[in-house]
């Protein structure tokens, strides 16, 4: 071996490592960006920022007034990415979501179909109270959700890149809403509570949102940058205690795996592997935010909540009880991490 082939791994390593660093700097500059706009939901931030770099989507799960839309709309301008907003009602149709083709006719007489597309191509979409469309509606998301791409007529249309669906949803008020089924929730990467925020916090926003003119999003990033990090988080090594560790809590939240016996009582039905791919980016991507360049259990602890509470349901007699999924995965974070 001589001496370029005995450097070659050590400079590839020093290539990876700034770049890793480099991607580190800029997304602390798009958190900072964001929380200067929105107060006291620094958790939110970095769960939706987790969900972007995974390349996932996110389902933000709160009541009305919590900044929401300007959360979505906030990261689309510090992304420099390009922003859509659905508006779901219960008579959105899918051709209001993917498009349609019309029939057009030309100067010598000629008719052909033209295909107008609709909103859903877009590289960040919001989908604003979700669960108030019908399943058809909803399902018109599921191949673009998924396959990054929609058919229409039998000819398959690409997505632009990057692609991210952000959906909202109102746990408050249930009539006239359509629950969103188990096969659309787990396209989720994540599913992200959001809260009240404190006082302290809501105080800042109180004053810096009703004086004069709110503050301007600076661009942090742009669209080529947010793929290459996204590239960077599926390279970032992994050990094996973590995916032990995955591995144990995911197969532990199945009624019929290993794991506790009290804790498999009380699960109707669990996880299935598309969580296990998601704790592997998502615990990637917490760790690059947090300027790190491996994951470690408390990754995976701290994202067990948000990766499985939409992706396991407890028994009648559980609910009876008052025992919640939230309950359900921390007891079983306790007993396994």
């Amino acid at each position: 071996m001589n001496d370029a082939q005995r450097i070659a791994p050590d400079a590839d390593e020093a290539v990876a490592i700034a770049q890793a660093e480099q991607a580190a700097a800029r997304l602390a500059r798009v958190r900072s960006s964001v929380a200067k706009v929105i107060f006291g939901q620094d958790e939110v931030i970095e769960q939706t920022l987790i969900t972007l770099l995974a390349g996932g989507h996110g389902l933000l799960i709160g009541v009305p007034g919590l900044a929401k839309t300007r959360l979505v709309e906030t990261l689309g301008l510090a992304l420099g990415l390009d922003f859509k907003r659905i508006q779901f009602t219960p008579d959105l149709m899918p051709a209001d979501i993917i498009g349609s083709e019309v029939l057009e006719e030309n100067e010598k007489g000629q008719r052909s179909f033209r295909f107008l597309k609709g909103p859903v191509f877009t590289q960040l979409l919001m989908a604003d109270e979700i669960n108030r469309a019908s399943p058809r509606t909803q399902s018109a998301l599921l191949q673009a959700m998924q396959e990054r791409a929609v058919t229409v007529a039998g000819n398959r249309y690409d997505l632009p890149r990057p692609f991210h669906v952000l959906a909202t949803q109102n746990p408050l008020e249930q009539e006239g809403t359509y629950p969103l089924p188990e096969a659309q929730l787990d396209r989720f990467l994540l599913q992200i509570n959001v809260g009240y925020p404190d006082a302290a916090a809501e105080r800042q926003m109180m004053l810096a949102t009703t004086f004069g003119e709110e503050q301007a999003v600076e661009q942090t990033l742009t669209p080529e940058q947010l793929l290459s990090a996204q590239t960077l988080v599926r390279h970032l090594p992994v050990g094996d205690k973590v995916v032990d560790a995955i591995l144990r809590l995911v197969r532990a939240a199945r009624p019929d795996d290993g794991g506790n016996p009290e804790l498999r009582e009380l699960i109707s039905w669990g996880p299935g592997p598309r969580a296990s791919q998601a704790f592997m980016l998502a615990a990637r991507a917490r760790a690059l935010l947090d300027g790190r360049f491996a994951p470690s259990t408390d990754d995976v602890v701290a994202l067990a909540g948000p990766i499985l509470r939409h992706r396991m349901a407890l028994n009648f007699s559980a609910r009876a009880d008052g025992t919640t999924v939230t309950d359900v995965i921390e007891r079983l974070c306790r007993s396994l991490i």
